[in-house]
């Protein structure tokens, strides 16, 4: 039986930052098959929501909404000023998911990505119960706006406080607000988790969104991962979200240091984009 799945691509594969004109990538993405975009918003400024949903409808493509969480954006920071300014951005973030017609806003929105530290257990219990305080109020913006939130896990380099299925899952749990569901993302569960399909039946009707590239962040199914255990893992839990590829250009030289692509991954990326596609949908069929 075929997984009953929309099938995406992050913008992230091409440029960054992600601002207004960036749609002239939506004709190309829906001539290679896609049924949705992942709109990643570092500066919500650069971007008009109504020419974006124009440029959705024209295209039909359906969209996904995905955070940037640098150093300045951190609700488990000390300094409480740090979290106004992550309020500050998620609900823009938010406005923009909402204006646009996407059904949540997903990241590892609880810290700073590359936040990552040995700290007492004393040090981490305060930032998780940060994490759940401030995130509590987040989900309250969302549910205003009729949006759920996509938590992501990241792995071990990129943050200390939540890195697998099981530690996202708990997080949900402390935070006790039914917008509070789960992304997973394939890269950072190849570094963290014993079993794919494990993860996914633990995340199980929490899980929203699936992101995915290889294990090195290239095309899938040029690399090492076990899509059959992805393919086990949703059918058990009869998920129909999307599969969107996430991964990035080594020729935005910022973004491309931010997450350690130091080499081309494809030939393109286009061939990139093609042949991920090509390779999901005989994955999913």
């Amino acid at each position: 039986m075929s997984l009953n799945i929309k099938l995406g691509v992050s913008t992230w594969l091409w440029t960054s930052p992600f601002k207004t004109d960036t749609i002239e990538l939506f004709s190309k993405i829906k001539r290679m098959g896609y049924d949705m975009v992942e709109i990643p918003v570092e500066d919500p400024d650069l971007i008009d929501t109504k020419v974006i949903k124009e440029a959705l409808k024209e295209f039909d493509l359906l969209p996904a909404v995905c955070g940037a969480f640098g150093t300045s954006r951190d609700l488990t920071h000390d300094d409480v000023s740090y979290h106004q300014t992550s309020f500050n951005y998620i609900e823009s973030c938010l406005e923009i998911a909402y204006e646009i017609g996407a059904d949540f806003f997903g990241g590892p929105m609880y810290s700073a990505v590359g936040k990552a530290r040995l700290v007492t257990p004393e040090q981490k219990k305060i930032e998780w119960d940060r994490a759940v305080t401030n995130l509590y109020k987040v989900g309250e913006m969302a549910e205003e706006r009729g949006l759920q939130l996509a938590i992501e896990p990241l792995n071990r380099f990129e943050s200390d406080l939540i890195n697998t299925a099981e530690d996202v899952i708990r997080l949900i749990k402390d935070i006790g607000h039914p917008t509070a569901k789960v992304s997973l993302d394939g890269f950072h569960m190849n570094i963290e988790e014993p079993d794919i399909e494990k993860a996914i039946l633990l995340a199980g009707k929490d899980l929203l969104h699936l992101q995915v590239s290889e294990n090195y962040r290239g095309t899938p199914g040029t690399g090492q991962t076990r899509w059959d255990a992805y393919r086990r893992g949703l059918e058990a839990i009869n998920y129909q979200g999307a599969v969107s590829i996430e991964s990035f250009t080594p020729e935005v030289k910022e973004l491309a240091g931010a997450v350690c692509i130091w080499r081309n991954l494809a030939p393109s990326q286009d061939s990139f984009a093609e042949e991920g596609i090509k390779f999901l949908k005989n994955w999913s069929k």
